[in-house]
């Protein structure tokens, strides 16, 4: 448990501060500027939406897009910064209200391989073999409307036809229970890992586990972790923080809970996640409360936290800790672990 961490975030972690239920309340920040902010909190890897990369993809041409994405590659290199992933936004485009890959209309399903391969292309370019798949809209409003059995059938299809496209690339899905769509067929990790079995290359096919997506389905993301290594399948990880089962709120990693976040840091310490060039990354909203000019601290404190509660981790007694694993002594496991937290 001697490991060191790279930490990463994507450019929509600083942005306007828009929810739900509201209107953008800061100013947008130019994107070169917010490659300018990655270094300054102690950042050295961004995550990219394809679009995040080459906006306005869908009216490029594949050799626009190819130099939209070389000249990305090099401010990159410019600020010292390495891409962590590509993941392909199909859940914006008017086209896929019904689903993308399972919409049940199959000129959408066409365009939602086409964009997925625009994706690789763009990971290629900026240097990533890691595409992040959120399948956002792979589900239904009412049962009814698709049949379950082909929408698996149709996404492992369209994971297959993007391993075929690209023998290096990987893909580590993102899986959430619910929102956009009401009913996700793909919503926790034994799901995406069961997934990646269906693949023809089931060894180039894993999950990036977010906190509040595991938070969200009722389980606890440090066992969801524990789940994902136990298959070497923890391809990526998203560290946030969740006030219960409301509408995904990418809090602060700890800001809520400090013991279950703990938890998530202990998990990937002990088994040497990151030894393999695996990526801390945070998915994070500033609170909407924030000004433009302290609206990246949500960054540099997700960061700090976890730096925080590694030391806490390595600095507990282990000792200790087995002889009250053995001694079956929870409560005064517990205490211990309490007492640690309080610095006490």
């Amino acid at each position: 448990m001697a490991g060191t961490y790279r930490f990463s975030f994507g450019p929509w972690n600083i942005h306007e501060g828009a929810d739900p239920f509201g209107p953008d309340v800061r100013d947008s920040v130019p994107f070169n500027q917010k490659l300018r902010e990655y270094k300054k909190l102690g950042f050295d890897g961004v995550q990219f939406h394809d679009d995040d990369a080459v906006p306005n993809l869908n009216d490029l041409t594949a050799d626009e897009i190819a130099n939209e994405a070389k000249a990305v590659k090099a401010k990159l290199d410019d600020h010292g910064l390495t891409a962590e992933f590509v993941a392909p936004r199909l859940w914006e485009d008017p086209r896929t209200i019904d689903g993308a890959y399972t919409s049940n209309d199959a000129d959408v399903r066409q365009y939602a391989r086409d964009r997925s391969r625009q994706a690789v292309d763009i990971a290629n370019a900026l240097g990533t073999d890691l595409i992040v798949l959120w399948l956002a809209r792979e589900g239904t409003y009412i049962r009814e409307a698709k049949d379950s059995k082909v929408a698996v059938d149709r996404i492992v299809e369209a994971m297959n036809d993007m391993l075929d496209y690209d023998n290096n690339i990987r893909i580590a899905v993102e899986p959430k229970p619910n929102e956009p769509m009401d009913h996700a067929y793909i919503p926790t990790t034994g799901h995406a890992i069961a997934l990646a079995a269906r693949t023809r290359s089931p060894e180039r096919v894993g999950v990036n586990i977010e906190s509040a997506h595991a938070i969200l389905a009722g389980l606890d993301p440090s066992d969801e972790m524990g789940f994902a290594l136990s298959f070497d399948k923890l391809f990526t990880v998203h560290l946030n923080d969740q006030n219960g089962l409301k509408f995904d709120q990418d809090k602060t990693f700890a800001a809520v809970d400090l013991r279950r976040a703990l938890n998530q840091v202990r998990i990937l310490d002990a088994y040497d996640y990151g030894k393999n060039g695996e990526w801390v990354g945070l998915d994070i909203k500033a609170m909407r409360t924030q000004k433009d000019e302290v609206a990246t601290k949500h960054l540099r404190n997700s960061r700090d936290l976890f730096l925080k509660l590694l030391d806490i981790s390595r600095g507990l007694d282990t000792q200790a800790v087995d002889e009250l694993i053995a001694q079956r002594d929870y409560e005064e496991l517990e205490l211990m672990i309490v007492k640690a937290l309080l610095g006490a």
